[in-house]
C-alpha cells in the first residue's frame, strides 16, 4: 500500500514535517511494509520556507536586512529545486512579530529587507520565487521593497522618499530604470489569501492598519496616501491597481508585486501544492493522511487538509484528517473529499501537555486509523473471496 502524508504544522507543537514523520510511525506500526511519501505541507503563511526546504533537501539562507523599523534583523529565505527556486516569507524581514506592540506605526514601518531578500536570491540565480506575503508590519505599498530593488521614488524636489506609508503622499516621481534587469527573467508567485483591494473602507489600510497599529485617524492617512501612490503609478505605468483584487495584501504589497514585477498572486495553498508536486505524489495513492493544530470551518476557506483533500478527491482517494482540535463546522468537509477527520488527544489536558505530548498522540491516533483500516481491508478481502 502507498500512503501519503501532507500534514501542515500542529503550530506550538510540530512542525509539518515532524507531523508527517509521526504520522509515518503510526502507519507503520500497522504496515510495516507500506510505502509512505511525505509532503510536509503549508498555506503559505508561516512555516512555508521550512516546510518546503525539509521536503525537498533544500537549503536555508541566513541574511542580515533592513527591518521594519529600519533596524538591522537576520531574515532567511528557502532555495530548493537545486538552486533553481527561492522560497521567501515576507514576515522573516517585514512581519508583525519582529516589532513590539508598542513600537507598531505604519506610516514608518517598510518593506524594504524584503526587497534585500529578493535581491539575494537573484545573486543566488534562482528562476522562480515564491513569496508569502502573511503577517506583514508595512503599509507602504512595497515602496520600500521596490527601493531595495532598485525602483526610485521621489518628491517635488527630487529627494528620495523616506520609508514608511506615511511619506507616499509625498511621490512626484517614480524611475524604475534602476529596477534590477534580473526580475524579467524570474516568475514571482505570491502567496496571498486575502482579496482586498488597496484602498477604501475594505482596503489595506481600514482593514489591516489598526492591527499594525494605526488609529482611526492613521487609517485616513494611510489610505489617502495608498491613493496618490496608486494614481502615480496609473500614470507612469498604465495599469490601475487601486481597486484590483489582493492589491491590499500586507499593507499594498500585494499590488507593488503586481504592478512593479509582474507577479502573480494566488491562494497559498495551491501555490503550495503546485511547488510540492503534491497531486503527483497522491493520484496513485491508496489513502492520504492530512492535518494541522485545528480543524474547524475556516478550514474550507482554503487551509491545508483543504487544499489536500480536493486533489485527493480528483482521484476518489480515502483522506485521513487529524487534529488537535476539531472545532464546530466541519460537517462541509466530508461534502469536498474528507473521508474522517479524528481529534488526536486522549482527555481532557492542560494545553501545555498536550502541546507536549503532540507527537505521541499523533502517532497513536494514526495506529488506531490503521487498525481499523486493516480491518476493513480484511472483510473486503473476506467478502470477494467468498
Amino acid at each position: 500500500m502507498k500512503f501519503v502524508i501532507a500534514p501542515d504544522s500542529f503550530k506550538e507543537s510540530m512542525s509539518a514535517k515532524k507531523a508527517a514523520t509521526a504520522i509515518e510511525s503510526g502507519i507503520h506500526a500497522i504496515f510495516p511494509d507500506a510505502v509512505c511519501t511525505i509532503v510536509p505541507m503549508a498555506d503559505g503563511g508561516e512555516g512555508t520556507v521550512e516546510s518546503l526546504t525539509s521536503m525537498s533537501d533544500g537549503d536555508i539562507v541566513k541574511v542580515e536586512v533592513v527591518g521594519p523599523l529600519g533596524e538591522a534583523v537576520t531574515a532567511e529565505y528557502g532555495i530548493i529545486d537545486h538552486g533553481e527556486i527561492a522560497v521567501i516569507e515576507m514576515a522573516s524581514a517585514s512581519g508583525i512579530e519582529l516589532i513590539s506592540s508598542q513600537e507598531r506605526d505604519p506610516l514608518i514601518t517598510t518593506t524594504y529587507g524584503t526587497g534585500q531578500l529578493i535581491k539575494h536570491a537573484l545573486d543566488s540565480g534562482v528562476k522562480r520565487i515564491l513569496i508569502g506575503i502573511g503577517g506583514s508590519a508595512t503599509n507602504d505599498a512595497g515602496a520600500g521593497m521596490l527601493q531595495a530593488l532598485g525602483v526610485s521614488f521621489k518628491d517635488q524636489n527630487g529627494k528620495e522618499l523616506p520609508y514608511g506609508g506615511g511619506a507616499l503622499d509625498l511621490l512626484a516621481e517614480i524611475d524604475i530604470s534602476g529596477l534590477d534587469s534580473r526580475i524579467k527573467e524570474v516568475q514571482i508567485d505570491v502567496a496571498c489569501d486575502v482579496s482586498n483591494p488597496l484602498i477604501g473602507s475594505n482596503g489595506a489600510s481600514a482593514i489591516f492598519g489598526p492591527q499594525k497599529g494605526a488609529t482611526p485617524e492613521t487609517v485616513e492617512i494611510l489610505d489617502r496616501n495608498l491613493a496618490h501612490f496608486a494614481e502615480l503609478v496609473k500614470r507612469e505605468l498604465n495599469l490601475d491597481i487601486a481597486h484590483m483584487e489582493g492589491a491590499g495584501a500586507a499593507g499594498g504589497l500585494g499590488g507593488g508585486l503586481l504592478a512593479f514585477l509582474n507577479a502573480r498572486l494566488k491562494k497559498g495553498i495551491e501555490l503550495v501544492i503546485e511547488y510540492t508536486g503534491l497531486e503527483e505524489h497522491i493520484k496513485d495513492a491508496d489513502y492520504v493522511f492530512t492535518g494541522e493544530g485545528s480543524i474547524d470551518s475556516q478550514t474550507i476557506f482554503g487551509k491545508t487538509p483543504y487544499g489536500v483533500a480536493t486533489i485527493a478527491k480528483k482521484y476518489n482517494i480515502p483522506v485521513f484528517a487529524v487534529a488537535g482540535k476539531i472545532g464546530e463546522g466541519v460537517e462541509p468537509l466530508y461534502d469536498i473529499g474528507f473521508t474522517s477527520i479524528f481529534g488526536i488527544l486522549k482527555g481532557a489536558v492542560q494545553l501545555e501537555e498536550a502541546l507536549k505530548e503532540g507527537e505521541m498522540n499523533l502517532t497513536f491516533t494514526v495506529k488506531n486509523i490503521c487498525r481499523l483500516i486493516n480491518k476493513l481491508r480484511g472483510e473486503t478481502n473476506e467478502t470477494t473471496i467468498g
